[in-house]
């Protein structure tokens, strides 16, 4: 017997992602897949399955759903408001979702991309080596009230697990490295970039992100002369207006905007976490650090199980109290010591 998820309701932007599709630029097709790859990792973590497996990706709102059967969750990424039957779940966990329950997710307490994995993830149909949705290439759709997702073989039974993991919801310290084109622009005006204190602005997608400042525009000796040439994810062009825009997992694959620099790509789920307004910094790192940074969060993200917990929780919210081995322990084969011999 298949077992589905089904969607009662959903916010507009609910799409099923993985890691994407590497190995395409050449034909115009960007990597897409998750906008923050790290919640991938964190969710096979708390299943013990493989991170190449897709979940839901939530953009501010998630919504309604059950299970044609018993299956477990797990949620990661961007914080939100979630209940299993008007009990309150933790974010950042694993849970049992019986069959018939209801799981409502809400709007992000902070950051901006939520995920909901499944136990053996979801199994849609595969496009071009993955299942993850690329709408700008017209590639799957965004899922729709009273649809029901496959959900794949689960060969594994925990729940109850919790994962510490940073905070990276709220914008920061961006890393860069130069790009192509850096040394177009002057070396005041590189020192200004790094110097500015930039906001997320509202008008950010998958395509990519703008960073608001205050400051005088940001320009580029010859910039109007600059051919179309290759662009990747994490590049920051600065546009007509003189705004950075750091591109994301479904930018396009050519451009003419001169770069002042590239995202590393350990940092790449911040920049797509912060939530409109949140502040954001650049700073310059030689291609040596960058190394060395990408090694030690890939290392991060390979050891993640490592770091898995169980989660504690409140006797009264839970529904199969009886599974939990409470008086383990507790009760004594030997008279208690102030019981009297007779």
């Amino acid at each position: 017997m298949s077992t589905f998820l089904k969607i009662h309701a959903c916010g507009p932007t609910v799409t099923v992602q993985d890691q994407g599709r590497r190995g395409y630029l050449a034909q115009g097709l960007t990597r897409g897949g998750a906008a923050d790859l790290s919640a991938l990792y964190e969710g096979a973590a708390l299943l013990g399955q493989s991170p190449d497996l897709a979940a839901l990706e939530m953009v501010g709102f998630g919504g309604n759903f059950s299970a044609s059967r018993d299956i477990r969750i797990a949620l990661t990424g961007a914080p939100m408001i979630a209940t299993l039957d008007d009990a309150p779940l933790a974010w950042h966990a694993s849970h049992l979702m019986p069959a018939g329950s209801i799981l409502k997710i809400g709007g992000v307490r902070s950051g901006t991309y939520g995920y909901l994995h499944v136990g053996g993830g979801i199994d849609t149909p595969v496009m071009i080596g993955a299942r993850a949705a690329h709408l700008s290439a017209g590639l799957g759709a965004a899922v729709t009230e009273g649809q029901d997702l496959p959900v794949g073989k689960d060969n594994n039974t925990a729940t109850g697990m919790t994962l510490p993991v940073e905070n990276r919801f709220e914008g920061g310290k961006i890393r860069i490295v130069a790009s192509m084109q850096t040394d177009m622009f002057d070396p005041e005006t590189q020192a200004r970039f790094t110097r500015t204190q930039f906001h997320r602005d509202a008008r950010a997608n998958r395509m990519g992100v703008r960073m608001a400042h205050e400051t005088e525009p940001f320009t580029a000796k010859g910039q109007l002369t600059i051919l179309s040439d290759i662009i990747v994810t994490g590049d920051i062009q600065i546009t007509g207006d003189g705004a950075p825009f750091v591109l994301m997992c479904e930018c396009q694959t050519t451009g003419g905007y001169p770069r002042i620099g590239t995202v590393i790509p350990s940092d790449m789920a911040r920049v797509a976490q912060a939530a409109a307004g949140a502040p954001i910094t650049f700073e310059f790192v030689d291609l040596s650090e960058a190394r060395t940074l990408e090694q030690r969060a890939n290392a991060a993200r390979n050891t993640l199980a490592n770091n898995v917990t169980p989660l504690l929780r409140d006797p009264h919210s839970i529904r199969d109290l009886l599974s939990y081995q409470l008086i383990s322990g507790v009760v004594s084969g030997t008279p208690a010591p102030t019981t009297e011999k007779e």
